[in-house]
């Protein structure tokens, strides 16, 4: 039935359909729901330590049977610079102002930890199936140590040459991350976003740079765009911003309300959020600071000063300073359970290449 069955087969899943991992909107629920609607579920550990991650494999795997992927990210970890985030609260002083809070008070530092030692003995204690990586992939002796504990290794690419450079460096799969994908672009060899192709310009040109196995990622989100994909040669889709208005996901009822009023103009590249450049719903901050700001600290940092704003924006119903990372295909999303959509995303594909065929 599907064109190319290697990732089927690799994953030992019922569907070539890759929950993309979307940390802070998501967590085992939303995992366990694709797993059992045939897909691989995806867990990000970005944003969690390493007891909170193994607290969430054990609630998936109380619940399912299914293989899980881990994601995480390796980034080289930046200090924060304390001019410069002086400089960035004072850029943020007048929303501070706006909502009654004091700029200058003590804010938790913002979380996104690199991939480490004490990760990877997590990833050897609890052997899932995939681990995935975003920013390229951690130090060799850790992936060493990763791929020992039996885990195939994927990792995202945003141009050919990311994806020669993820072969040649370990990964078994390369994920084609384009440019109209939802959150942080994976780039690791280039800074420049200006450059970054489309997932239906890059997807070919990576499945003819690599031998390994190609997940098409950005811009999926129906039958169609699967089907589109396996014939531009993919042997799987990721798929993250379809899932967003599913119940299982932990987006906010404001978020949710911004999600079902997007459209295809919607979303913009910003590094106002994080410091690295993601794609999301265009917000409030995004569009008066952004979306693209020199002000903004390295990434993680840019997010701590927003922390405050978010809270007090949500508190009322606003997504003012909120992140809701989406790809271009946002439109598109349903409010369904995630197995269900899952199986009927399957299924929409199946018919269209059904059709294709004949």
């Amino acid at each position: 039935m599907w064109p190319d069955r290697r990732l089927i087969d690799r994953f030992k899943t019922e569907f070539p359909i890759v929950l993309a991992p979307m940390a802070g909107v998501m967590d085992a629920e939303l995992v366990i729901a694709v797993a059992q609607g045939g897909g691989l579920g995806s867990l990000p550990c970005a944003m969690l330590s390493a007891e909170k991650a193994r607290e969430q494999v054990n609630i998936i795997r109380q619940r399912v049977s299914a293989p899980v992927n881990l994601n995480f990210f390796c980034h080289e970890a930046v200090d924060a610079d304390p001019a410069r985030e002086a400089q960035w609260r004072q850029r943020l002083g007048p929303y501070y102002r706006e909502h009654g809070l004091d700029p200058d008070a003590p804010i938790n530092a913002a979380n996104r930890a690199p991939f480490d030692t004490a990760f990877c003995a997590v990833v050897e204690e609890l052997k899932p199936e995939v681990v995935s990586f975003h920013f390229g992939l951690p130090e060799p002796k850790l992936l060493q140590r990763v791929k020992a504990a039996g885990a195939i290794v994927m990792s995202s690419a945003t141009t050919v040459k990311e994806a020669i450079w993820l072969e040649e460096n370990g990964a078994d799969v390369v994920i084609a991350q384009g440019a109209d994908a939802g959150g942080h672009r994976a780039m690791f060899l280039t800074d420049d976003i200006a450059e970054q192709p489309g997932t239906f310009s890059l997807l070919p040109q990576v499945v003819d740079a690599v031998k390994v196995p190609v997940v098409a990622a950005g811009g999926i989100a129906d039958g169609r765009g699967i089907a589109a994909a396996f014939a531009l040669g993919a042997s799987a889709v990721q798929i993250g911003t379809a899932f967003l208005r599913c119940p299982e996901s932990k987006v906010s009822a404001a978020g949710r309300v911004a999600l079902a009023q997007a459209s295809d103009e919607s979303t913009v590249i910003t590094n106002v959020m994080t410091g690295r450049p993601a794609r999301g719903v265009a917000n409030r901050v995004m569009r008066e600071v952004g979306p693209i700001s020199p002000d903004a600290p390295a990434f993680p940092h840019a997010a701590t000063a927003l922390g405050p704003l978010k809270v007090a924006a949500e508190k009322q119903g606003k997504v003012d300073f909120t992140n809701l990372w989406a790809g271009q295909a946002v439109r598109m999303g349903k409010e369904m359970p995630a197995a269900e959509l899952t199986r009927a995303l399957a299924g929409a594909a199946l018919a269209r290449m059904g059709k294709m065929a004949g």
